[in-house]
């Protein structure tokens, strides 16, 4: 579920393994690149974290973000 704090939706993602984690980061990339939106995100092991805010658009959620947030929980329900 994504919660919206401090100027950005978030959700954290939990995998198997890394390289459930990083399979999942890349389709998110090309997503995103489509989008020309780039999240920010860390990923330790099998853990991935996102946030996402409109920079263009001051830092703050914009429906561009709803919009790549819908996009990646589809790519997760896919994995």
């Amino acid at each position: 579920m994504w919660l919206q704090e401090n100027n950005s939706l978030y959700r954290k993602f939990e995998f198997k393994n890394f390289s459930e984690a990083f399979g999942f980061i890349s389709r998110v990339a090309l997503a995103a690149e489509k989008m020309s939106h780039h999240p920010r995100w860390t990923n330790v092991y099998n853990t991935v974290e996102i946030w996402l805010n409109t920079h263009d658009a001051g830092d703050v959620v914009t429906e561009k973000d709803y919009l790549l947030a819908k996009k990646i929980d589809a790519i997760f329900s896919a994995i």
